[in-house]
């Protein structure tokens, strides 16, 4: 029967770096937010640059500068009482959203908020604290207000969401109410959806195309009405190209011949 248990008597300041490097950089890692939270700690109560808390925990990457600066980011929007965790529309609080998202130039431009190698406690103008309120219900929505969040799943919508930061029209359509997809499409404009379009429909036919010899047959009259309507739609789109091509072309002649 053991009597006594041997142990090392140490402080939180000697030994937050082999803490760090097990959970935020390590082999048992947490997930983003408990590792900006303890990085925050770190920096915070023990006065460790955030350059020395990297280096003690061999990151390379500015993972932790950017964990600090999200974390920051949500301190002082629950500060400025424009967004609590606590009346999120989901259980889990999606940080990863935010942590990646101030990477991107639309939530940049959006936040006019500082580079994370600044190491701010404040990283957020302070009259941006409005716009930091939207983009944290868009990112996560509000219970209370019964508001969804945006951001379905971080892949691809995060980056939807970039593009429609980076342009008025469409961040006006989003305040709105109107879904994601079509604020992106205000952000595209009407040309490079036009040619999405057409790229999306080349593909879709060129995956039926493949299927059609056990995917279709003549019990299904549907589906080769379906095969008419399209392809009266296309004669009809392409017709309308095409005339469109001859008058400017015709246009730039005479323009040409004056």
């Amino acid at each position: 029967m053991i009597s006594t248990l041997p142990v090392v008597r140490t402080t939180r300041l000697e030994l937050w770096q082999y803490l760090g490097f097990k959970h935020v950089n390590g082999p048992a890692k947490w997930g983003s937010y408990a590792k900006a939270q303890y990085i925050a700690e770190v920096r915070d109560q023990f006065s460790v640059p955030l350059e020395s808390i990297a280096e003690q925990i061999g990151d390379r990457n500015r993972t932790v500068q950017r964990l600090y600066r999200a974390m920051m980011v949500i301190r002082q929007a629950e500060q400025a009482g424009v967004f609590s965790r606590e009346n999120r529309y989901k259980g889990s609080f999606s940080f990863s959203h935010l942590y990646t998202g101030l990477d991107y130039d639309g939530f940049n431009r959006f936040l006019q908020i500082k580079d994370e190698s600044v190491e701010s406690k404040t990283p957020v103008p302070p009259k941006r604290m409005a716009e930091l309120g939207e983009l944290c219900r868009w990112l996560y929505g509000d219970r209370k207000q019964n508001i969804k969040p945006v951001i379905e799943s971080q892949n691809p919508d995060l980056a939807i969401l970039d593009e429609v930061l980076q342009n008025d029209s469409a961040i006006d359509t989003l305040r709105n109410g109107m879904p994601l997809h079509i604020a992106r499409d205000i952000s595209l404009g009407d040309e490079k959806i036009f040619r999405l379009a057409l790229a999306q429909a080349k593909t879709a036919l060129q995956r039926a195309a493949g299927a059609l010899t056990t995917g279709y047959s003549k019990h299904s009259p549907d589906l080769l009405q379906t095969g008419r309507e399209i392809a009266e739609i296309a004669d009809d789109l392409v017709d309308q190209m095409e005339r469109k091509s001859a008058t400017r072309k015709k246009k730039r002649t005479e323009g040409g011949d004056v």
